[in-house]
């Protein structure tokens, strides 16, 4: 779709459409509707410049003058049309017309050009189509086109691609293109008349003429012409009574028309008789004329009376049709308002129902909070006085045991650790801290109970018990108790944990690989020796790198025996499965399955070894270690893996030792290898590589 300048000069097309565009948006819809909901061949984009300093007096046709688009014109007004030429193949045009009076430039150049349809957009707040007085009354440039518009166009008013308000042509368009037609002639030449012998035919004798009879024509009446002397339209009766009858807009015949329907029978010819004829031929011509006359006359008002009434018929049939439409449009408003008070009803009622629901429930979910709070507090309740009852028992319980280690007294507890000076501090746990001490000329690590832990008390019980009953060169020595400060006397180790030197404490060297290989056979053994005890097997459930001590050779031994349960032998010999009421253990080195069932095995310790296997190789948090280091070997990474502070590693043999610790480390207990048969002579084997 092309858009092109109009000159005002050359002829429109038939049904032309004519779009008065500003640099409102609502023009810009009026356009896009036209284009887009018009058949018609030919859009004329019309903006009407207003100008201050013309002068305000109405142009006749003739002087509608039309300028091409300058520069700020096609950048605020058509710039933005030209944009939506592209879609449809429709001819647009357009022009700028320079008029003080927007309504009178677009009603002049439409009557000028004949335009078949007028599209305008709403009122804008702003610009050239903004509100105005016009004929006594404040209104806008779409009201005053509905009302001036000429009666062969048909005026649309868009709002955002809708129409809002619509006024169709009264008549065709091609009633005001056609040209007026020529009256017909009445007054014609007979063909001569043979004249009386003895008088012979002068030149001065009058010429007889026949009126021919017309019918009367409902498009365009036509009369009788006389050509020697035609009388005005304001002097005669009958023009007067047309336009008295007839409204402007239907007055479409023109004045010619008048001139010639008229006559005046007073002055119709001027006929010179000669005194050859005698007065009776005089009289007859005479009478004959006069009533060829009154015949046309009466036929004329025949013709005047009936198109007089197709007139008055025809204003009332608009008038019934303005009034049915005024009378639709008030009733689709008056739906329009039903429906939308109807949805608004509706959406009211949805947000007090939604709003009604929430509100119960929110009182669901406070009434359910309230009762976990209070059952909540019921079983805290119990929970305390549970473990005050239980602690009560243990400490009667503590005091009475028959302990068959060295019983020592609070007086030389204190004294051996300089009354629990911080400065001999060497460690702290759950169940409280840890001090060295000297009894008896001999370094001793002294764990003292936290008077607050309930459960430190059977911990203490259970350890006391169990270490009381062992021996073995890689379970730690456990000297004496003070039962009623609640204090453990062991043998003091040198060099510390296990995980204070993988993790270098205080600068320690790290460790070769060979010591590292030994101590993981030393922790197996240890751990076999307790699920070999008698009567009943022993699970430790608490194996980890800072309960596994050093001395000063660097033997390894096992501490914290606390968490360890005493499996019959019952169990261990047809499922070797028990069930704990709950588990026990620190986070990354409890069996999985373990803490989901509750079922311990002495299968759950390997998982627990397995961890601790690989953190000897790699110096690493327990946390994912498992999963890193499959990765790891499934990428041909593995060597990355190990600790960097040790450059002579044996990377095969290391990584057999990591297939064997990621073996121990599966989540199901059957896949898991057995201790005594598959992973103690591994690591043996392990252990006499490295000597």
């Amino acid at each position: 779709m092309s858009s092109t300048f109009y000159d005002g000069k050359t002829p429109l097309a038939p049904n032309t459409t004519l779009v008065a565009v500003d640099k409102d948006k609502n023009s810009s819809y009026a356009f896009r509707w036209a284009v887009n909901h018009l058949d018609n061949p030919l859009v004329l984009a019309v903006h009407v410049k207003h100008k201050d300093n013309i002068c305000s007096r109405r142009y006749p046709l003739d002087l509608v003058t039309v300028y091409e688009p300058d520069e700020d014109d096609v950048a605020n007004v058509f710039g933005n049309l030209r944009g939506l030429c592209n879609r449809k193949a429709v001819q647009v045009k357009e022009a700028v017309i320079h008029e003080s009076d927007v309504v009178r430039g677009i009603v002049e150049f439409a009557s000028k050009n004949f335009i078949h349809t007028i599209v305008v957009g709403a009122p804008a707040n702003k610009g050239a189509l903004s509100r105005f007085i016009y004929l006594g009354h404040q209104t806008d440039v779409p009201t005053a086109l509905l009302k001036s518009a000429p009666n062969f166009s048909s005026v649309y008013v868009i709002s955002k691609w809708k129409i809002v308000s619509v006024r169709s042509a009264t008549r065709a368009i091609q009633h005001a293109l056609a040209p007026p037609r020529t009256p017909p002639r009445l007054w014609q030449s007979p063909p001569s008349t043979p004249t009386p012998s003895r008088q012979p035919q002068s030149k001065s004798q009058p010429v007889m003429h026949h009126y021919p009879h017309s019918e009367p024509d409902m498009g365009g009446t036509r009369g009788i012409s006389f050509r020697d002397k035609p009388m005005s339209a304001g002097n005669s009766p009958l023009m007067g009574n047309i336009f008295e009858d007839t409204p402007p807009h239907l007055r479409h015949f023109s004045m010619d028309d008048c001139r010639e329907i008229s006559m005046d029978h007073n002055q119709t010819t001027n006929f010179s008789f000669s005194s050859e004829f005698s007065s009776t031929s005089i009289s007859s011509s005479t009478r004959d004329i006069d009533a060829e006359i009154r015949r046309l006359k009466q036929e004329l008002q025949q013709t005047i009376d009936l198109y007089s009434t197709a007139c008055k018929q025809a204003i009332s049939a608009k008038k019934e049709a303005e009034m049915m439409r005024h009378l639709k449009m008030e009733g689709e408003r008056r739906v329009e308002a039903i429906r939308m008070s109807q949805e608004a009803a509706l959406a009211i009622a949805e947000r007090e129902k939604a709003r009604a629901t929430a509100a119960w429930e929110m009182a669901e979910d406070a009434k359910k909070r309230a009762e976990l709070e209070a059952q909540r507090r019921r079983d805290a309740e119990l929970k305390a006085a549970k473990e005050a009852e239980e602690k009560e028992m243990a400490l009667t319980a503590l005091a009475h045991t028959d302990m068959r280690c060295r019983r020592y007294t609070m007086e030389e507890i204190e004294a051996a650790t300089e009354k629990f000076n911080p400065s001999r501090k060497i460690g702290e746990g759950g169940y409280g801290s840890v001090y060295k001490g000297d009894l008896e000329n001999t370094p001793v690590a002294i764990k003292v109970l936290n008077p607050e832990a309930a459960q430190g008390r059977k911990q203490f019980q259970q350890e006391v018990e169990v270490l009381s009953c062992i021996r073995h060169p890689n379970m730690v020595l456990l000297l004496g108790a003070c039962p009623e400060s609640g204090c453990l006397v062991y043998e003091y180790m040198d060099n510390g944990t296990l995980e204070d030197r993988l993790f270098r404490k205080d600068n320690s060297p790290p460790m070769p690989w060979r010591l590292r290989f030994n101590i993981a056979a030393d922790i197996a053994t240890a751990l076999l020796f307790l699920h070999q005890a008698k009567p009943e097997p022993i699970v430790h459930r608490d194996l980890k790198p800072a309960n596994i001590l050093l001395d000063r050779n660097y033997v390894t031994k096992i501490a914290d025996i606390g968490l360890a349960r005493l499996v019959p032998q019952s169990v261990v010999d047809n499922v070797t499965q028990y069930y704990m009421t709950s588990a026990a253990g620190t986070f990354c080195y409890i069996d999985p399955e373990y803490q989901q069932t509750g079922i311990l095995t002495p299968k759950s310790d390997v998982y627990s070894l397995g961890v601790v296997l690989l953190q000897i190789i790699t110096a690493k948090p327990a946390m994912g270690l498992s999963h890193h280091v499959r990765r790891a070997i499934s990428k041909e990474k593995f060597e990355d893996m190990l600790d960097p502070m040790v450059f002579d590693w044996p990377v095969e043999k290391a990584l057999e030792f990591a297939n064997l610790a990621l073996a121990c480390c599966e989540l199901r207990k059957k896949d898991r290898p057995n201790l005594a048969t598959v992973v103690l002579p591994e690591l043996n084997r392990l252990r006499e590589f490295g000597r």
